[in-house]
């Protein structure tokens, strides 16, 4: 199996343990400011950006943009584990070929724009953007007073150990 792939599986296993540790009413809690985000619109958006890259069209066009925005997703932790087990379940049997060139459609803020990647380079993003909305996840977790058993959840790999135990 391909290391980025082995590395999204290690990383979304975060997921299911934070999932298999919350409760429906924890996971939709939008109570926080600035931002009024639950941790299940991160999860949900977690798993979207996966879910448009296994719906690569014909073409080799992967469409971030088209995501299912499920709020059943967001709000019942069942819904959140049965979409992440189907996309671990994806990834654990795919066979890409990560040197394959693909077109991805994203929105950068100025409209719709396509892009020349790699599928590597997209899994990659896919890491990384999910760590990154794990550390989101984090910050969530704490306003609301629960704690998750998982030192380095939201913590690129690349962090010093002496940051993340500050």
């Amino acid at each position: 199996m391909d290391i980025i792939i082995q590395s999204t599986l290690k990383t979304l296993q975060k997921s299911k343990n934070l999932l298999d540790n919350l409760q429906d009413d924890t996971l939709c809690n939008t109570s926080l400011a600035p931002y009024y985000s639950s941790v299940g619109t991160h999860i949900r958006h977690i798993l979207d950006f996966y879910d448009c890259i296994f719906n690569i069209d014909a073409d080799k066009v992967i469409d971030l943009t088209a995501r299912s925005r499920s709020k059943d997703v967001e709000s019942k932790c069942d819904c959140a584990k049965n979409y992440l087990n189907s996309v671990i379940e994806k990834l654990s049997n795919s066979d890409f070929n990560m040197d394959d060139t693909v077109q991805v459609v994203d929105d950068l803020g100025l409209g719709k724009t396509q892009i020349k990647y790699t599928l590597g380079a997209v899994f990659a993003q896919a890491n990384s953007h999910t760590i990154h909305h794990y550390a989101i996840i984090n910050y969530i977790l704490e306003g609301l007073n629960i704690s998750f058993d998982d030192a380095d959840f939201g913590y690129n790999p690349t962090t010093p150990k002496s940051i993340m135990s500050n």
